[in-house]
């Protein structure tokens, strides 16, 4: 199956070199809702380096029941899939594993026998339930904190019972959680909802962090599209991220 989606006349621009690395993404095949065979994979890596991307983590969900993933299997794929891209001459640094931490019913076990996957070795990727609060939640990210964790949350915007402009938000950038908004969010992917909330925390300075997430082709060819975004690329530009400090 070949995964070429795009015509020579919509070339890619590089619009997220200042970035540099990738934080979040789901490229280990058929283990998640993300990539589902090692070719497109390979196709999605190709994509994030015409995008300006040299570097990626690779962070696959754990979540619990849908993808109850095991952290040595990943680290087995995960190498599979370095040696892959490596065979396939792609020119990206694939800098390390980790995961995407659903803090959910099965996240209390974790914390009683952890073992995190952690972005660059030092911060542990969470997420929280896309449709509703899970009672608990800010009392695990605070037990996580006090084993010494940094966190990153990824994509606020998508929390739609997340208020921007409600104090739960600024009390956990308080606590010194990190916050992580996704590429995609910025260009509508998700709802017009979604994107407004990015813009407006980014504008706040509360973003340390931009992920693609991608998870298969579809997410690249919007990736490519959105490379054309002037108001994007300057958007870039005004802000700091940390991404290059990984």
């Amino acid at each position: 199956m070949a995964f070429h989606l795009f015509k020579r006349n919509n070339e890619p621009r590089p619009i997220f070199a200042t970035l540099g690395t990738d934080m979040h993404c789901h490229l280990i095949p058929a283990v998640d809702d993300g990539s589902k065979c090692t070719e497109e994979s390979l196709e999605c890596l190709r994509t994030l380096k015409s995008v300006g991307y040299s570097k990626v983590y690779i962070t696959p969900h754990f979540q619990h029941p849908r993808f109850p993933n095991n952290e040595d299997d990943i680290v087995r794929r995960y190498g599979e899939l370095c040696n892959a891209a490596a065979e396939a001459g792609i020119d990206i640094e694939l800098a390390g594993i980790a995961g995407e931490y659903r803090i959910d019913s099965g996240f209390k076990a974790r914390l009683d026998n952890p073992r995190f996957l952690q972005v660059a070795g030092k911060y542990v990727l969470v997420e929280l339930s896309l449709h509703q609060q899970m009672p608990g939640a800010d009392e695990m990210i605070f037990d996580m904190q006090m084993k010494g964790y940094d966190l990153i949350l990824a994509h606020p915007e998508r929390y739609p019972y997340l208020n921007i402009d409600g104090p739960r938000i600024e009390q956990l950038l308080n606590q010194g959680v990190y916050l992580q908004v996704n590429a995609l969010s910025l260009g509508g992917f998700y709802g017009e909802e979604a994107r407004r909330r990015a813009y407006a925390i980014i504008e706040r300075g509360w973003v340390s962090f931009i992920g693609t997430d991608t998870h298969n082709t579809l997410y690249c060819q919007a990736l490519r599209e959105l490379s054309h975004s002037r108001k994007i690329e300057k958007l870039l530009e005004k802000h700091e991220f940390m991404n290059n400090t990984l």
